[in-house]
């Protein structure tokens, strides 16, 4: 099996309501795909049914695919469409501000 987090990233707890949805679509038997940060907090996708969730003390709650990927459950951005942990940490990058410049280079700002 492979670990897909980086190590120096440190495990957040993941509310209730993730885990649920987590153990809902594992008690369903569902497949899909599943957005997560990976190595390097590099977006990353798998496809395939989770088979199980457990916690590896001092390093977080995983879940495991059938296909044998481990991913940290805080690094889930999307889970067969429905929102995971990492969801609002992804939809800041889509948000954030280029630079406070809109994009331009400072050379382009001052022609203006």
């Amino acid at each position: 099996m492979s670990n897909k987090i980086r190590q120096g990233n440190s495990y957040l707890p993941v509310a209730w309501e993730y885990r649920e949805i987590i153990e809902e679509q594992i008690n369903k038997k569902s497949k899909g795909k599943i957005f997560y940060f990976g190595e390097d907090n590099k977006i990353e996708e798998t496809q395939g049914t989770v088979i199980d969730m457990s916690e590896e003390k001092g390093t977080g709650m995983f879940i495991v695919m059938d296909t044998g990927v481990r991913i940290r459950i805080d690094r889930i951005i999307t889970l067969f469409g429905k929102i995971g942990a990492a969801y609002d940490e992804y939809d800041a990058y889509a948000n954030a501000c280029m630079d406070c410049m809109g994009g331009y280079t400072e050379e382009e700002l001052e022609d203006k």
